[in-house]
């Protein structure tokens, strides 16, 4: 008898180390509610997973088994399981945020002690960081050497026969969430994706940008994966596989398009690798300074920013979808980003920690990873990257769709205003849309601003 202890892979289906403990022979699956470690992910991503967990066990039941679930320190219960059900082997799958890392070494010295095995397996990502350089000098250089690198396909769900015919009583809880959450499981991940295949992947490079396209379709314009990625409750095997199918089957800008969807996977891909070699990712700036960034210390600025209310429309229309969905489309997610750790000169961290808060799709890697680019303390080759919230308007949101599907003010402004919204007057804005907060920072200042000490930072003044 063999257990198989899901962490952060809430699926039966191209789960590497499920399937590997299928191979060995019977097993068990277990799931320990961590409260510590699901305590440091925000309550809605909370509530997607441990859903997913629920969808999980329903699966299970239904090949005539179940998922045994207990509460309280992963390396007591696995171990208390191990005796339980007589196991020699306990398999999981790696993780790699520092935590999950403390606490696997944990588990793997306590079943040690207690003379159990493990083996663990890579699962996460679709390359072993371990098999690659340490550091790369941009995205590019990383994406040949990952690219070069034989990959596994989606590993098959294991048959009922292979699972303990086990019964358990227990389950996760319910946890309390303050919006309305996506379907969440395995099926509910797979439906969704063959739907992007059918409908979207084929224009993705076109419409990925194109936030009129976000509004009016916005599982075709984008994946909408990222939530269930970032949860596990399906493979990025899976997902690879998926793409690449239709990649094979397609010519021209069809190609392009599909092809533009699996180099965005491998962006996924390089922050797994920046995580894994450097543990410390959320909290210091991966990039060497000098001097230290003068960081402003502006409350009021930052509780602007995640109500919605800079005076920038597309800021506000971003961060508003954030709080209202739990997700907030890429485009806006890069410029809210810039504007907080630019125009407003905010210490990413501070940004980085809301967005964990509020988002379903937090990805510990991609999130922190993602804040660090942007912020220009990351793996950008350019040195001070400024995303201008009107430029960057008029070019994805000319005809103010989106920002008028998030920010009810400007309902009855026409488009080429709110493009324009931060350079109007004062008086002109008053007329317009009296409700709607006036810019909390001058365009052209905030910009100057952050060239200035970003550049003093890099010792460039």
């Amino acid at each position: 008898m063999h257990l198989f202890w899901h962490r952060c892979d809430p699926r039966t289906r191209d789960n590497a180390g499920l399937a590997a403990a299928a191979r060995a022979g019977t097993v068990a699956p277990v799931f320990v509610y961590d409260a510590d470690l699901l305590a440091t992910i925000g309550a809605r991503q909370r509530g997607f997973f441990l859903r997913s967990v629920k969808r999980l066990e329903e699966r299970y039941r239904e090949l005539d088994s179940d998922l045994t679930v207990r509460a309280g320190d992963p390396n007591e219960v696995l171990v208390d399981l191990a005796a339980e059900f007589d196991a020699e082997t306990v398999f999981y799958n790696d993780g790699y945020r520092p935590s999950r890392r403390n606490r696997q070494r944990a588990v793997e010295d306590a079943l040690a002690a207690a003379g159990v095995d493990t083996d663990s397996r890579t699962d996460r990502v679709l390359v072993d960081p371990g098999r690659l350089e340490s550091q790369y000098r941009n995205h590019s250089q990383f994406h040949d050497d990952w690219e070069a690198v034989p990959t596994h396909g989606p590993y098959p769900e294991p048959d009922a026969e292979s699972l303990a015919s086990v019964r358990d009583a227990e389950t996760v809880p319910e946890p309390d969430v303050d919006i309305e959450l996506p379907e969440a499981g395995y099926e509910a991940a797979r439906k969704r994706f063959d739907d992007f295949l059918e409908h979207g992947i084929t224009s993705y490079n076109d419409t990925r940008d194109d936030l009129a396209k976000a509004v009016e379709a916005p599982t075709h314009a984008v994946s909408r994966m990222s939530p269930y990625l970032a949860t596990g409750a399906i493979g990025i095997r899976e997902v690879w596989d998926g793409a690449s199918d239709v990649y094979d089957a397609v010519t021209g800008g069809e190609r392009r398009n599909v092809d533009k969807y699996r180099y965005e996977l491998s962006w996924r891909e390089q922050m797994y690798h920046l995580l894994y070699y450097t543990p410390d990712l959320a909290v210091s700036n991966y990039k060497s300074f000098p001097n230290e960034i003068a960081w402003r210390d502006d409350d009021a600025a930052f509780d602007s920013w995640t109500r919605g209310e800079t005076g920038y429309p597309l800021i506000d229309a971003g961060m508003r979808q954030l709080n209202e969905e739990g997700y907030i489309h890429n485009r806006p997610r890069q410029v809210v980003a810039s504007f907080l750790t630019k125009h407003l000169l905010i210490d990413w961290r501070r940004g980085a920690r809301y967005f964990t808060k509020q988002l379903i799709d937090h990805d510990y890697a991609s999130n922190h990873g993602a804040w660090q680019w942007t912020a220009s303390t990351g793996t950008d080759s350019v040195d001070v990257r400024i995303f201008d919230p009107v430029s960057q308007m008029a070019k994805y949101d000319d005809g103010a769709h989106y920002v008028k599907r998030y920010v009810s003010e400007l309902q009855a402004v026409p488009a080429d205003k709110i493009v324009d919204w931060p350079t109007l007057s004062r008086a002109d804005r008053e007329g317009l849309a009296p409700d709607y907060p006036h810019p909390i920072v001058d365009r052209n200042e905030g910009y100057e601003r952050a060239q200035r000490v970003f550049e003093e930072a890099l010792g460039k003044r």
